[in-house]
């Protein structure tokens, strides 16, 4: 178990529970943030009560002294995410990203942690199963395509891509572990990915209620369970390794997920059809063969029980 970690973008979705958990085994914990994406609430508020919290824009570099000491573990999960601020600002998603992380890198040079866990995402596979090169479940072998070079979108896939490689040409300084996170949801998520909109526009009453792409598949996994999986890579033994992280053991259409959050916000609206986000993949399903064979993972929370503890969380 490790003594003392910090974890990079801990004031957002993944970072704050991920921070909650380490906490809750007796991990010391350092958050770096700039909470440039998400303010400091309530919850966060009360995390800031157990854990050491450290106000910095990793597009900057770390300055010697602002975290003093050893860590065992760094979990880098500070990222610009979400579909619309790739759309409408790719320029500053790919800097952001890859300027960041490679601050990081430095810092971690200079002071090696005796681990580095590295947050990419399911996207870097969306390409290769686009063009046909591969099939679904998608293994994390599978090389990296942009099936559209220029698009927008690409900006996230890309500057996580680069990530990858970036950090894995340190794996001679410090083991890596990179997890390719695949459709991760709960609470505190904000509002800018498809699970939150549904349930506030449940919660609004919105209707007609607006589906986008309704026949597009995936495959959604409860932060709990991600972070589980996070922690358990992190900590395995041996080589450094790449795997996805998610919950293959239930795939779902979009309109069908409508009438999951129907049911759980007890509404009946008209539901109103539209044509997917441009570069939108039309499935997405994990293959978790790796995670499993390292890890023994098996996701424990449905999509219904996930689904209600996410709405009650938005709903107060």
């Amino acid at each position: 178990m490790a003594d003392r970690v910090l974890v990079t973008g801990g004031g957002g979705f993944i970072g704050h529970h991920l921070a909650w958990r380490l906490l809750e085994e007796g991990t010391e914990v350092a958050i770096l943030d700039d909470f440039s994406r998400s303010k400091p609430d309530q919850d966060f508020e009360r995390l800031r009560q157990h854990a050491l919290v450290v106000e910095h824009d990793l597009r900057l570099p770390i300055p010697a002294g602002l975290l003093s000491g050893d860590f065992d573990g760094v979990y880098h999960l500070a990222a610009v995410v979400g579909v619309q601020r790739t759309i409408e600002n790719p320029v500053h998603v790919l800097r952001t990203n890859v300027v960041s992380t490679l601050n990081l890198l430095d810092w971690c040079s200079s002071q090696p942690p005796g681990m580095l866990f590295f947050s990419s995402t399911s996207e870097v596979a969306d390409g290769a199963v686009a063009t046909g090169l591969t099939g679904l479940p998608a293994p994390e072998s599978v090389p990296y395509v942009a099936a559209e070079l220029w698009a927008p979108r690409t900006s996230y896939s890309l500057s996580k891509a680069t990530g990858e490689l970036l950090v894995m040409q340190y794996a001679e300084d410090f083991p890596v572990r990179i997890g390719r996170y695949h459709n991760v949801y709960g609470p505190r998520m904000g509002n800018s990915h498809v699970i939150p909109q549904f349930l506030r526009r449940a919660l609004d009453g919105v209707d007609p209620f607006p589906v986008y792409g309704a026949d597009q598949t995936r495959a959604y996994c409860y932060v709990a369970d991600a972070v589980s999986a996070t922690v358990a890579v992190a900590q395995s033994a041996g080589a450094s390794v790449v795997v996805n992280i998610g919950n293959d053991t239930e795939e779902i259409t979009a309109r069908d997920l409508a009438d999951r959050v129907f049911e759980v916000a007890s509404v009946q609206p008209r539901v109103e059809i539209f044509a997917p986000p441009p570069g939108s993949p039309e499935r997405r399903l994990p293959d978790l063969t790796t995670l499993r064979g390292l890890t023994g993972y098996q996701p424990r929370v449905p999509l219904d029980q996930g689904l209600r503890l996410t709405y009650e969380w938005y709903a107060r």
